[in-house]
């Protein structure tokens, strides 16, 4: 029996004691990658499955070239939450095409609305004074001298959401509008067309009239005896009916563009593009404002 149990000492790693001995056994430090995390240890070999499955994630959501923005209005609803802008719809370039096409989770929205009549710019019938810039077979005519500033989106408001932003629901107050057999859901300024689960943002359709304009608009001056109304992006004119969506006119002034347009680069000129719609940078009463440029091929 003596002989077994220094065998099993032996065998244990010589510093071992029994139990009833009083004493505690001998810790040794883990060799290699072992860790001490209740006797596991970590495998050099194992590849992170977890690590791989998530890499691409943060794509998923992502409008343009990674231009994720936080709502910080109210109870608007998330862009990355509700709204699957990758790589397999044209949100991303809806302010350079005619096109608003929103895939939603996998294709369950698919709202395709043309905006082409939306943004072509109505002629002034005031005369240009100032020659235009020419670039490319092209002349862009404005009233003002050309005055360059960064371009920064504006939000008008926790009711407001740019094209392509998606809900699950509207509120009660919305009202459903018919342009052309197209049906459109108005809310507070927005205009909404219903798919499968939701309704999508879309441009402001011409013709459609409105009874009282949105909290927040802005008079805009055309000419000498027309004014608009100006909204999100959107411009409209006193009717019969109320006020009625108009295609913005060439010479108009405005402070802010909505999220969606972009800087473009018209040889050594950059310009704002929402739509189809060209904006040059100006100052007026040392502000930053933007007025609607007239293209022309020439």
């Amino acid at each position: 029996m003596l002989k077994l149990r220094e065998w099993a000492e032996e065998a244990g790693g010589g510093g071992g004691r029994s139990m009833g001995g009083g004493s505690k056994p001998a810790m040794s430090r883990p060799a290699g990658n072992r860790t001490i995390n209740g006797g596991s240890h970590r495998s050099t070999n194992r590849n992170s499955s977890f690590q791989n499955k998530h890499t691409n994630t943060s794509n998923r959501n992502s409008v343009g070239n990674n231009n994720n923005r936080n709502n910080n209005g109210g109870n608007r609803v998330s862009h990355n939450n509700n709204v699957n802008r990758g790589n397999n719809n044209n949100v991303g370039n809806r302010n350079s095409g005619n096109r608003v096409n929103v895939n939603h989770r996998g294709g369950d929205v698919n709202v395709n609305i043309n905006n082409n009549r939306n943004t072509i710019v109505r002629s002034n019938h005031r005369e240009y004074h100032r020659p235009p810039y020419r670039y490319g077979g092209r002349g862009y005519y404005c009233y003002r001298p050309y005055y360059y500033h960064p371009f920064r989106p504006f939000y008008w408001g926790p009711v407001w959401h740019p094209w392509g932003f998606f809900v699950a629901s509207l509120a009660t107050t919305a009202i459903i509008i018919s342009i052309e057999n197209q049906q459109y859901h108005y809310d507070q300024g927005v205009y909404y067309v219903q798919g499968n689960g939701g309704y999508t943002v879309v441009q402001a359709p011409v013709g459609a009239t409105i009874k009282v304009l949105p909290d927040g608009y802005q008079t805009v001056t055309v000419n000498e005896t027309t004014n608009n109304y100006y909204y999100g992006g959107t411009y409209y004119e006193k009717s019969g009916g109320g006020y009625t969506v108009v295609p913005p006119t060439a010479g108009t002034v405005v402070e802010h563009l909505p999220e969606g347009a972009e800087e473009v680069r018209v040889g050594e000129q950059t310009y704002v593009k929402y739509g189809d719609t060209y904006y040059q940078p100006v100052k007026v009463d040392g502000k930053n404002q933007y007025e609607v440029a007239e293209v022309k091929n020439e």
